[in-house]
């Protein structure tokens, strides 16, 4: 890295900061490098910033619209096992194919997350629910009334239920999402199967609006794909457990509480304590 002209007076270098697609161009002064073991740690840690920026640079190349034009190039990666962040009707999540162990872990590592924090699956409709959770106590029409949505609804699996053991180990029960967002329910349907989904940012860290976000963890995903900056805030979706027949109970209120429990309350729900 060529660095530039001395500082007048001072015989102190200039180096160029980090640059990449997204960054823009900008000159640091360095002003005191008292000793050459802090000198060596500058320039290691710019040289670290340079690689992440080409890294990123390099990821932007995987960046497509989230439309129709791309959903098979969304699909394929899907089912060769690899992560995609897609925008949702909430926020944007990274997904894999729920029935790949492998898969499945490369998110938890991705987000820094802990392997018992469970992760809820996607699905293309409604219909598709009862192939992963047990829907038969809920009365007709609850799901559609709720579904698509920015719910996520949390159920039993069920002996009958075709997910991996593997994904939520020890769990008997999953949280289901169809959400309000042709793009990825048309990618849950072009794979045949659920998406394991969870929210495209570092485990603990803000929720993602915009692939700008998270911008740092591109370089994981083997596809990015951008529906623009989301209009329905940071909070995520509202998830309710259903598993008791006629009760409820709000796991997190996220952006449709209210919505969500004034149809629970029409089909003669209860909130549990």
């Amino acid at each position: 890295m060529k660095a530039c002209a001395r500082a007048a007076g001072e015989g102190l270098p200039m180096v160029r900061a980090p640059t990449g697609r997204a960054l823009a161009r900008s000159f640091v002064k360095v002003s005191r490098l008292p000793s050459p073991q802090t000198k060596s740690q500058v320039f290691c840690s710019i040289r670290v910033s340079e690689n992440a920026a080409r890294r990123i640079e390099a990821a932007a190349e995987n960046i497509f619209p989230a439309t129709k034009d791309h959903v098979n190039k969304a699909t394929y990666a899907i089912n060769r096992g690899q992560v995609i962040a897609v925008p949702t009707d909430t926020i944007y999540g990274f997904a894999c194919d729920a029935c790949s162990a492998g898969a499945v872990n490369r998110i938890y590592e991705i987000k820094g997350r802990i392997q018992t924090r469970p992760l809820a699956i996607c699905v293309a409709d409604v219909s598709d629910i009862s192939r992963f959770a047990l829907v038969d106590h809920l009365p007709h029409g609850l799901l559609d009334s709720l579904l698509p949505g920015p719910v996520t609804v949390v159920l039993k699996r069920g002996e009958n239920s075709i997910l991996e053991r593997s994904l939520n180990p020890g769990l008997d029960s999953i949280g289901v999402r169809v959400p309000d967002q042709d793009f990825i329910r048309s990618i849950a349907r072009g794979a045949g199967s659920a998406l394991a989904l969870t929210s495209a940012n570092l485990s603990g860290q803000p929720s993602s609006v915009s692939i700008k976000d998270f911008e740092d963890l591109w370089p994981h995903c083997s596809f990015v794909f951008d529906g623009g900056i989301l209009p329905s805030g940071r909070a995520g979706s509202t998830i309710v457990d259903l598993i008791t027949p006629g009760a409820f109970k709000i796991l997190r209120d996220g952006s449709s509480r209210h919505e969500t429990t004034a149809v629970l309350g029409k089909f003669g729900f209860v909130e549990a304590c």
